[in-house]
């Protein structure tokens, strides 16, 4: 965890590494069953290595890219940057870039590889719905991602299902297309053990991924509201945006939902979402988390 003054958590600490060894684990296994199976498909192995490190290392901009967002400067922005640089302070960390999207989206979110190579961004929906107090809430939730570094966690994890997808299809190929020969001698069997393979490493690291959103997500509420002292304003936020994100239409949020996960309040509008399929818990568990911290700062919700 990232030396910060945000409040330390054990939990989530625990749960970055477990999910970091299992997943590190999948897919060494996965890459081991490949590899036995067909030398050529080192080469696939090769590329798609560099296209998730290259995922990896670019995550801040390819993120900013895909919601439309912009970098903008304390002169275009400047409440916006005043809170940030308050926090930062605040929390003794660095201040990361600044970015803001223009949708009606009411939304936020974190990304980057490390605390110095991160980015902040915010939509210009969330910041006419909310007042300053409820925005810091919003703001302190999200730097807390990026000081606790579960951000670079999610954001590997998102780049090794990515990994897996291209890995799968290279599989495929040489053994659909590339092999059809061999598959006619009846050697098609180690590209049906690479594609079930591959399959159950893909549903496993789903559930570890979804776990870990899960948990950083009340991680950051909590961090972000010790922060402020202020648990009250973050749980307004909450409400308010949940009840506006279910009257976003589902076409809106169709491209927002890669970054669902990183979003502060899910990219989706359907009443309820399978509990082990959700990258967010229930609003009313984080409301109810928010009550008890605001009872130990004496700040009722």
């Amino acid at each position: 965890m990232a030396r910060s003054r945000f409040r330390a958590d054990r939990g989530l600490t625990l749960r970055m590494g477990g999910v970091s060894l299992g997943l590190g684990a999948l897919y060494v296994a996965f890459g081991a069953v490949l590899i036995s199976f067909s030398g050529s498909a080192v080469v696939g192995l090769v590329i798609t290595v560099a296209l998730a490190w290259g995922q990896w290392y670019f995550s801040d901009k390819l993120a900013l890219k895909s919601m439309g967002a912009k970098v903008v400067s304390a002169e275009q922005a400047p409440e916006l940057h005043a809170m940030i640089d308050r926090l930062c302070v605040m929390a003794d960390m660095p201040k990361p870039t600044v970015a803001v999207a223009v949708t009606d989206m009411p939304n936020a979110f974190a990304t980057g590889r490390t605390p110095r190579h991160s980015a902040v961004c915010v939509t210009t929906g969330i910041m006419q719905r909310l007042d300053a107090d409820e925005l810091e809430g919003v703001l302190a939730h999200e730097l807390s991602h990026v000081a606790n570094r579960d951000v670079s966690v999610m954001t590997v994890a998102s780049s090794l299902g990515l990994l897996a997808g291209f890995i799968t299809r290279w599989g495929l190929y040489l053994g659909g297309g590339g092999n059809n020969r061999d598959n006619r001698n009846g050697n098609g069997v180690p590209f049906i053990v690479v594609f079930l393979v591959s399959m159950v490493v893909y549903f496993v690291s789903f559930l570890l991924t979804r776990a870990l959103s899960r948990y950083r997500e009340l991680s950051a509420d909590r961090s972000g509201a010790y922060l402020t002292g202020r648990p009250s304003k973050l749980a307004s936020a909450l409400v308010k945006i949940s009840g506006d994100m279910s009257r976003i239409p589902n076409e809106d949020l169709r491209g927002a939902q890669a970054l669902s996960a990183f979003f502060f309040a899910p990219a989706i509008n359907r009443a309820s979402v399978n509990a082990v399929m959700a990258t967010h818990p229930p609003l009313e568990q984080r409301l109810a988390q928010l009550a008890k911290v605001g009872a130990e700062l004496s700040d009722p919700i």
